[in-house]
């Protein structure tokens, strides 16, 4: 969505993030999540400043890669590269025997998993300066502000993330949806 693409584009922590990321040549790398979920709040509330990144969340999808561990490698490689930032890479291809999920097919398969439908949005550098977005959701509910719950996850797991993570403290706009919209 351009809209994402404009606001990430005013960030140089996100743009270097993205570039770092880039150069992995992972296979369906994305930034995820509160990266992509956060600016957008942030945008929603007029804030002046950017909250900042608590983690980085890079999620890819290689069926191919047997070494379970090689995350650590691209987390350490990432760090060197940027170590002010938190960095949280994980093969998507693998997380549903964790998740205890049917076997995923693919980035986006996975991230509509989520407990929140609004965090299952991701962002990657495609060339220097063009991106590409994905949304499991679509955006317009990120866009309205609002927080979803995705019925692929149990409900007491959405409710504990919006309280403990005091999303609608730091951004009280925020409206949860009490159906599954």
């Amino acid at each position: 969505m351009d809209k994402v693409i404009e606001l990430v584009k005013r960030d140089p922590i996100r743009l270097k993030a993205l570039d770092a990321v880039a150069q992995l040549e992972l296979p369906q790398c994305y930034i995820a999540a509160g990266f992509v979920r956060n600016l957008i709040w942030d945008s929603l509330h007029d804030f002046s400043e950017l909250t900042p990144l608590n983690d980085v969340d890079v999620v890819y999808f290689d069926a191919d890669e047997v070494d379970s561990n090689r995350y650590l490698e691209y987390e350490k490689q990432l760090s060197n590269y940027m170590p002010e930032l938190n960095w949280q890479v994980r093969n998507q291809a693998h997380m549903h025997s964790k998740n205890q999920d049917e076997p995923y097919t693919s980035t986006l398969h996975a991230m509509s998993y989520w407990p929140e439908k609004e965090t299952a949005v991701a962002i990657t550098q495609v060339t220097k300066h063009q991106y590409e977005c994905i949304a499991a959701f679509g955006f317009e509910s990120l866009f309205r502000g609002q927080l979803t719950y995705n019925p692929k996850r149990k409900r007491a797991v959405f409710d504990t993330r919006v309280r403990s993570k005091g999303w609608l403290v730091h951004w009280p706009k925020l409206t949860v949806m009490t159906g599954n919209s």
